[in-house]
């Protein structure tokens, strides 16, 4: 799958127990709860980590747990939390983290490039 075309992220509520999770699927559930293949058996094939993001989401994992998972991006766990406390969509979600993160590789840049021809930062156009 190109790498411009991302799976969508889940819409968030929050549980019975004040728990911010994403919507499961429920046929993605009942297929994992009522088939011959289990949570164990998936971790040992060969999927992306786009698709076990995806479908981390589509069981309900919870928010929290989410960013905690190894294969989960922060462009997506940041997303999802953007999405669900700011109500943003998808889109504005993502541009606005991809936005943070320029901001944060050109003051990295700044700095790197001062040091690299010896000016100050602040001598440097912007």
């Amino acid at each position: 799958m190109s790498d411009l075309i991302k799976h969508p992220i889940q819409p968030t509520y929050l549980d019975e127990n004040n728990t911010l999770r994403f919507k499961q699927n429920e046929i993605v559930c009942f297929l994992l709860n009522t088939g011959e293949i289990n949570l164990n058996m998936l971790a040992g094939m060969d999927f992306s980590a786009e698709d076990r993001e995806q479908f981390a989401q589509l069981i309900g994992y919870s928010l929290s747990g989410f960013g905690e998972l190894s294969y989960v991006s922060d462009e997506t766990y940041e997303t999802a939390k953007k999405m669900t406390r700011q109500g943003e969509t998808e889109a504005q979600a993502r541009i606005k983290y991809l936005e943070d993160t320029l901001t944060q590789v050109r003051s990295g840049l700044k700095i790197a490039a001062a040091a690299v021809f010896k000016i100050h930062p602040d001598d440097l156009e912007s």
